[in-house]
């Protein structure tokens, strides 16, 4: 019962990208967002760097769904329309569809070509299930299908994805997913916690960092999406990838570093940076405890129940929006 999504969003996340780069290396510190990782060779290249042994947050976070999704299922009842956002290659959502006894499945992801190959994928082992993808940019305002207006919904947001954006942002976001899901929706949401007794910051700098270079990959693809997609001339080969711990932002930064003075056209512009010079291109916050419970309280969520790995190195919590009215 998969539908396919439609080509609609394309030319808007066409000329996003162009604007994103050219606003963002326009700036004194060079900047592009990281929901730009992910057109279709992106998204298959952070599908590997999840099963890289070095990336401990995908099978930690798996692991605390297998254990903990019939307790999901249980709290929130049947005939949710499970709704994931930034869904890449739904990896993880048969272990919430399964015990959940879906009424529908509507997947959320930039990359519209990945998304539908992960969502037909996916209708081959749930060939009953309405599923319905959505080709949009969750940070910015979507409609979801007509056909699950009527249902009630259970919002998947894993992978520590909210980590990428800063805290009052992430608000914003929570706030946005309970307007779009609806009074009485739950939300699924995983946090990679900051680094402590059970994580060390070497244990998180390598996840982002890996000996094969996988990451690096990922990061460089932002310099061949330019080439390709907006005449670009940038020589790849002159940046660097860099992963560092920011502790007083309590944040992972990656950033392209130029090797060397470098000089590059993109959509007709031109853009230079000196020896050392960088583009950041993500952050990925990592948070404590408290900066959850005061999230939780301030995106208008109810926090319902939380599950941590043993070492402490990732958090599954569910939340509730008991109410249609959010305060400012």
């Amino acid at each position: 019962m998969y539908e396919a999504a439609g080509p609609a969003a394309a030319p808007d996340a066409a000329d996003a990208f162009e604007r994103a780069v050219l606003t963002g290396l326009a700036y004194p510190q060079k900047v592009i967002p990281a929901r730009f990782f992910y057109n279709e060779a992106g998204s298959a290249l952070f599908e590997a760097i999840t099963q890289l042994p070095e990336y401990y947050p995908t099978r930690t976070e798996t692991a605390i769904l297998a254990d903990h999704a019939a307790a999901i299922a249980a709290a929130v009842g049947p005939g949710q329309a499970v709704v994931e956002f930034g869904s890449g290659s739904s990896a993880k959502t048969p272990l919430l569809l399964r015990p959940l006894h879906a009424a529908a499945y509507v997947p959320v992801d930039i990359s519209g070509e990945f998304l539908n190959q992960s969502a037909a994928a996916l209708a081959l082992q749930f060939p009953e299930l309405p599923i319905l993808p959505v080709v949009a940019d969750f940070t910015r305002s979507f409609a979801l299908p007509a056909r699950v207006a009527a249902l009630p919904k259970l919002g998947f947001f894993p992978g520590s994805t909210i980590g990428n954006l800063a805290p009052g942002a992430a608000i914003d976001l929570l706030r946005g997913f309970a307007g779009l899901l609806g009074p009485e929706s739950w939300l699924v949401i995983g946090f990679d916690l900051a680094p402590g007794a059970g994580k060390s910051v070497a244990t998180l700098e390598a996840a982002y960092d890996d000996a094969a270079g996988v990451t690096a990959a990922f990061n460089r693809n932002l310099l061949h999406r330019i080439n390709r997609e907006l005449g670009g001339t940038v020589r790849v080969d002159d940046f660097a990838h860099r992963a560092v711990w920011n502790a007083d932002l309590g944040r992972i930064e990656m950033h392209l570093v130029a090797r060397r003075e470098t000089m590059f056209t993109a959509a007709g512009q031109t853009f230079r940076l000196t020896a050392g010079e960088t583009i950041h291109t993500e952050n990925s916050h990592k948070w404590t405890p408290p900066e959850i419970r005061l999230m939780v309280q301030a995106s208008g969520w109810t926090p319902m129940h939380a599950w941590t790995d043993n070492a402490g190195r990732f958090a599954v919590q569910l939340w509730r929006h008991h109410s249609g009215i959010l305060q400012p």
